[in-house]
């Protein structure tokens, strides 16, 4: 008996992949071979690399190996169950106590990544009754978390904290908890958040305050303690998530705040309640990374040092890096392909910087984003610049 024809259901994904490479959008995965340092190794090919969020360095840190590696001889390659079965450690728990500690708060409860630890934590606190007023640039964990909860969502322009306080004002009397987020630095743009005046406006209508601080994480504060810190708000923040996969330089994110808060969080956030805990290498390399925070500021200083540099280097050859105030700094470009194109050029010239386009900015805001690290040197960051400016001019980008 002959089979029928099997026609493909998935076929459709297939015509949006193509259309994608039709239009210079499509993206193939760059493959690292080799630590994640200044200068990697990627599809074979030594690069400057200004693509990661290794900002201090701490991935190739002696003392953060030694602890992963110290730990899995001790306690295994992994935990064997999610937290709430058999998988808290005390390497878990000492992780939390010492995070609690760097940032000044309660108590802390860590998740398998930032993206958890935004979307559990919204969907967990909220309900379909409750209202969110959020930064329309905010990441797209905080977004799904948002989506998750089934709460009202009211957007605001970006850093309109104006915006957002009429926005409280006219839920003022209507039932249901009021939620006002932010991230701290915002990933594509490298500006800081105004949170000095969205915590006033959060206080003056009884709203919960919350912060993204991944991108702040080891960047602003005291040792890297993050935005709350770097603007003097310590109390006055309800809820700060954090990563640990960024400056820490490991895997993971955190969620800070009172002990209500974390022992809620333990008991009905999913990705918390329903993913299998860290391995122990994991959490002792977190461990060792904020021991490097709080002994080597120095490190902190020489990413601001660096970042300085490559910035007036950008803008003295007519890059336009936008409004970023951080080590974050994108070369924007306009149109999604010339930005990709831009980045396949810088990549067969020896950097490695990743172009962005629509949705996830838009569609002619779309540009290459640069990160500089502590561990750049300023060979490096000439080179890189010289490239650039190379690229640019013939592309174009520069006079």
């Amino acid at each position: 008996m002959a089979t029928a024809t099997r026609t493909d259901p998935l076929a459709y994904l297939g015509d949006q992949i193509a259309e994608w490479k039709g239009a210079g959008t499509y993206q193939r995965l760059r493959v690292l071979e080799s630590a994640c340092a200044a200068e990697s190794k990627f599809d074979g090919r030594e690069v400057i690399n200004l693509a990661s969020n290794n900002y201090l360095g701490l991935t190739t840190h002696p003392k953060v190996i030694e602890a992963a590696i110290d730990a899995t001889r001790r306690y295994g390659a992994g935990s064997g169950a999610v937290r709430t079965i058999s998988g808290t450690m005390e390497l878990h728990m000492e992780l939390e106590r010492r995070i609690a500690r760097f940032k000044n708060v309660e108590a802390c409860v860590v998740f398998q990544s930032g993206f958890a630890a935004n979307a559990g934590t919204v969907s967990a606190i909220l309900t379909p009754e409750d209202h969110i007023i959020s930064d329309e640039l905010n990441h797209a964990s905080i977004i799904d978390g948002c989506r998750l909860s089934k709460a009202k969502i009211h957007v605001f322009p970006h850093k309109d904290h104006e915006a957002a306080a009429r926005i409280l004002a006219e839920l003022e009397g209507k039932p249901g908890r009021k939620l006002l987020i932010t991230d701290g630095v915002f990933s594509m743009d490298g500006d800081i958040g105004p949170l000095p005046q969205l915590v006033e406006a959060a206080e003056r209508y009884g709203a919960i305050m919350m912060i993204d601080d991944a991108h702040s994480s080891g960047v602003l504060g005291r040792n890297g303690r993050g935005t709350v810190d770097h603007f003097g708000l310590h109390g006055r923040v309800d809820v700060q998530v954090g990563t640990l996969s960024k400056a820490v330089g490991v895997l993971g994110g955190y969620v800070c705040g009172s002990r209500n808060l974390i022992e809620f969080l333990y008991h009905r956030a999913r990705p918390f309640l329903f993913s299998t805990s860290h391995p122990p290498a994991v959490a002792a390399a977190c461990l060792a990374a904020f021991d490097v925070l709080e002994n080597e500021p120095e490190r902190i200083e020489r990413l601001w040092e660096n970042t300085r540099y490559f910035k007036r280097g950008l803008t003295s050859a007519g890059f336009n890096t936008g409004i970023s105030e951080t080590p974050i700094t994108p070369v924007i470009v306009g149109e999604a392909a010339r930005a990709h194109q831009f980045s396949a050029e810088l990549f067969r010239e020896g950097v490695l910087a990743t172009g962005i386009g629509f949705p996830t900015v838009a569609r002619d805001r779309a540009r290459v984003r640069t990160i500089v690290t502590a561990t750049h040197t300023r060979e490096e960051l000439d080179s890189a610049l010289d490239i650039f400016r190379r690229v640019g001019q013939r592309m174009g980008i520069i006079d």
